[in-house]
């Protein structure tokens, strides 16, 4: 049985890297066991992990789920600098969804819900674990 899981990214410049997650997931890492690896818990049981090393090539991407991609697009071009990306769907497929890149070349991503019934319910699923295994934690 399958309870948690982790993602890792690694970074050539830890504090760059760390300070560019830290912008792109809006908050601080939840567990720094030791200088150069950050950990942010994403949801319950869900860890992005970032490290200093080599990034893997071809690895990811990583999509995050968000409420609105144009508006992420527009935080990332702002405020890490990073080049514009083209969002995509498919008339079959529920979301939206886009990749970018880290400074580092590790391949991240957003996707968002087209029916926002659909995304409510799913935040809904979500959230409700969430609130199930841990009531005094607020998200």
């Amino acid at each position: 049985m399958i309870f948690e899981m982790t993602y890792q990214v690694r970074v050539a410049d830890f504090d760059e890297g760390l300070k560019w997650y830290k912008s792109l997931l809006h908050k601080d890492p939840d567990f720094t066991p030791h200088n150069g690896f950050a950990e942010w818990e994403l949801i319950p049981g869900c860890w992005l992990q970032v490290t200093e090393g080599t990034p893997a090539e071809g690895s990811g991407p990583l999509r995050l789920g968000v409420k609105s991609i144009e508006q992420e697009r527009l935080r990332l071009i702002n405020e890490l600098h990073i080049e514009s990306f083209e969002i995509f769907s498919r008339e079959e497929v529920p979301v939206k969804w886009a990749t970018f890149s880290d400074p580092w070349g590790n391949r991240i991503g957003f996707f968002e819900y087209i029916e926002e019934q659909e995304m409510n319910e799913r935040k809904n699923v979500v959230l409700g674990k969430m609130v199930k295994y841990a009531p005094n934690k607020i998200y």
